[in-house]
């Protein structure tokens, strides 16, 4: 992060906040805030994560789809911690073990409420999920948080 300064100091901090979230010791992701209103989690699909009949249980879509659209709203936020409120899926096929992508980008809303969508893509490049979330802004400044650190 050394010389950065602005949103893309900014962009680093969220990405350090992310690899610093305990949930994120469950699975093996990387963020990377690629500018404005834009995110991307790199992951990969472990046997670990299936239900029963050998696919990706709903709570990984949920968790990478909704961690993609809440970065690219937060991009824009660069001052308190947003919170999910609502979150709507659409799951269209199972995910097998692999690498995954999940790519979040702003909508709309700059203010107290922002809304974000993403898309999961399967190690085939291949659409399996999407879904949409609104973000209100909290109360919990960014700077209070273990791993979100500006240079």
């Amino acid at each position: 992060m050394s010389g950065e300064t602005g949103a893309e100091a900014h962009y680093r901090a969220l990405e350090a906040l992310y690899a610093a979230a305990p949930i994120n010791r469950l699975f093996q992701s990387r963020l990377e805030i690629t500018g404005e209103g834009l995110a991307r989690i790199h992951f990969l699909v472990e046997p670990s994560h299936f239900h029963a009949a050998g696919a990706a249980h709903g709570t990984t879509y949920f968790k990478m789809l909704d961690d993609a659209a809440f970065y690219a709203a937060n991009s824009l936020v660069n001052d308190f911690f947003l919170l999910t409120t609502a979150f709507n899926l659409l799951l269209t096929r199972p995910m097998k073990e692999g690498p995954a992508i999940a790519e979040g980008r702003w909508v709309n809303g700059r203010r107290r409420v922002l809304v974000a969508d993403a898309r999961l893509l399967d190690a085939e490049g291949e659409e399996v999920a999407r879904g949409t979330g609104t973000f209100m802004r909290s109360r919990i400044p960014l700077a209070t948080l273990p791993g979100y650190a500006r240079a």
